[in-house]
């Protein structure tokens, strides 16, 4: 029956938006605009042969959608699989008497199936490939070692380290992983690699287990185990043991970390570490839709510290993020700032700034792009130089910001360009197809909407003047780009019934009478309409339930 009901209608279909109804719609409420509609598409109110024929097909989709919607074993199926799920055979098998929720609980079992072998066919790779850079002698430069040589009146770049490290994921059966990692390390000529094998299985929903083997060149095989256990909803411990076999003997090591909510968006660590570096670290880290903050104390061997760190994060679309830390120990003090911002669908670009003593001063240039990260730490100087901190800041700055707009916005605005050119290509016939039933809906609309009209004039009424939907150009930054709108005051009007006009938060799109001018960008609409004999204007977004008439719309025409 599901099959049969959606034999004809087309792919993209929205049942809610062609009735104009909520989501969460009742039967009266669907009853009411079926019939309504029906009214308006009846076949035998038209004589003429071509709009008999669009109001025979246009009433025939009505009636599926009615059907569909008023069906709760229908209605649930369609909510959760769209129009295809419809077209599924098997349906007929399913007991009329299971309700909505337990037919939304089946689909969502089938697909944790579809994700679990979805998960067996993915390896998940990550990589990070770190350079380090030694740019000291733009700064510190020893001129006197350097007087008799050739050339040497040209500051000396090195890389001085690289780091690369990759890992893959192999998942088993649904509990089972299997982790391979390796790195290779070079540092002044000298480096070296190993490689790691990781068997990870899920136990239950509140723990897992890990075993791990390693081995390189520079330190003999390992062997760990790493234990992850929730303690209770709002508490966790993980415990990582190893073994680590050289040429000195074997080297043992145990990391416990006890962390716990300590409100919605707060976590407190406590962390001990013993072993070739022992040590206890405590922290708190608070985490927000607008900023992150952490506080860290630890005390060991070779190294106490006391850390301060803060990020905030904008609501923009590029999620920029600025951010600044303080770190005072043992090993000195180091301040950093830096911020770091999206600079396409699946690219994060960051710089932070480092100085400290006896560290001197470093900039840090990262980008995150999908799983991979690339990191570039640039030694500046030994020293607290003013002219090093001033460049180490204002230097990436500039480079962006004349990036981004000499290389990264055109080439985001050319990419996305050619998305939209591909997306209306390939629904270039639909949307002609469309907009050849929003014309004839119109036209099957026009004796009614004299009858409403007439009707709403001789109560003082709303009148629909003029009403248009699709892309409109306000801001000067964008004049030259072209308004996509089309007409829709006749459907408008045809949607009016006692001198009021609700519209739900589906797309206009699927509205009778509507079609999609401009496939891809944003849309709107903007409505001018008489109400008591007095003009009102709104503009609404696509997706934005709209009420008229409403007093905020009143055109102010004093003076």
């Amino acid at each position: 029956m599901a099959a049969a009901l959606a034999e004809e209608a087309p792919d993209n279909e929205d049942y809610y938006a062609l009735l104009n109804v909520r989501r969460e719609a009742s039967q009266e409420e669907l009853k009411a605009a079926y019939r309504r509609l029906c009214m308006l598409y009846h076949p035998d109110k038209h004589r003429d042969p071509e709009l008999k024929t669009q109001a025979e097909r246009l009433f025939n989709l009505v009636h599926q959608a009615y059907e569909v919607l008023s069906d709760p074993q229908t209605r649930a199926i369609y909510d959760i699989y769209g129009r295809r799920g419809l077209e599924m055979e098997g349906w007929e098998v399913v007991e009329r008497k299971r309700t909505p929720a337990e037919i939304r609980e089946e689909f969502e079992r089938l697909q944790r199936e579809r994700e679990e072998r979805r998960l067996q066919q993915r390896t998940n790779p990550k990589g990070t490939i770190s350079v380090g850079i030694d740019a000291t002698d733009l700064f510190d430069r020893y001129d006197e070692e350097y007087e008799d040589v050739q050339g040497s009146s040209f500051p000396q770049i090195e890389i001085n380290k690289m780091h690369i490290s990759q890992s893959i994921e192999a998942p088993l059966t649904a509990t089972d992983t299997a982790i391979l990692s390796g790195n290779l390390s070079t540092q002044n000529g000298n480096g070296g690699g190993s490689i790691n094998l990781a068997l990870r299985r899920v136990t239950s929903a509140k723990g897992w287990g890990e075993l791990e083997f390693g081995a390189g060149d520079l330190q003999g095989p390992l062997f760990g185990l790493k234990i992850f256990r929730n303690l209770t909803p709002r508490c966790f411990i993980t415990t990582n043991c190893a073994l680590q076999f050289s040429s000195r003997g074997i080297r043992p090591g145990l990391t416990t970390v006890l962390a716990r909510n300590l409100d919605k968006n707060t976590m407190g660590y406590l962390q001990w570490r013993w072993g070739i570096q022992s040590a206890m670290n405590t922290s708190i880290v608070r985490d927000t839709k607008t900023s992150h903050f952490t506080v860290a104390l630890q005390l060991g061997i070779p190294h106490s510290f006391m850390m301060v760190s803060y990020q905030h994060k904008f609501q923009d679309e590029d999620q920029t993020r600025v951010k600044g830390s303080l770190k005072a120990g043992f090993f000195g003090t180091i301040v950093e700032y830096g911020a770091e911002r999206k600079i396409s669908r699946h690219s994060i670009l960051g710089a932070t700034v480092s100085v400290g003593v006896p560290q001197g001063v470093s900039l840090k240039i990262k980008l995150n792009r999908a799983s991979q990260t690339y990191f570039f730490p640039v030694h500046l100087t030994d020293q607290l130089l003013p002219s090093a901190v001033f460049y180490a800041t204002v230097g990436p700055l500039v480079i962006y910001f004349a990036m981004h707009r000499l290389i990264i916005k055109p080439y985001l605005r050319a990419q996305k360009e050619r998305e939209l050119e591909k997306q209306r290509e390939s629904t270039a016939s639909d949307i002609l197809q469309k907009k050849q039933e929003a014309e004839a809906a119109v036209r099957l609309m026009q004796e009614s909407v004299r009858r409403i009209i007439e009707a709403e004039e001789a109560r003082m009424g709303l009148i629909v003047v003029n009403a248009w939907y699709g892309k409109f150009v306000n801001d000067n930054s964008r004049k030259n780009e072209k308004v996509k709108v089309i007409d829709v005051t006749v459907p408008l009007q045809c949607l009016v019934k006692d001198s009021k006009l609700i519209l739900t938060e589906a797309s206009k799109v699927g509205l009778p009478g509507f079609y999609d001018p401009c496939v891809g960008e944003e849309k709107s609409l903007k409505v001018l309409y008489q109400f008591r004999g007095v003009l009102h204007q709104v503009m609404s977004a696509d997706n934005e339930a709209l009420r008229i008439p409403k007093q905020s719309h009143r055109i102010d025409t004093d003076g």
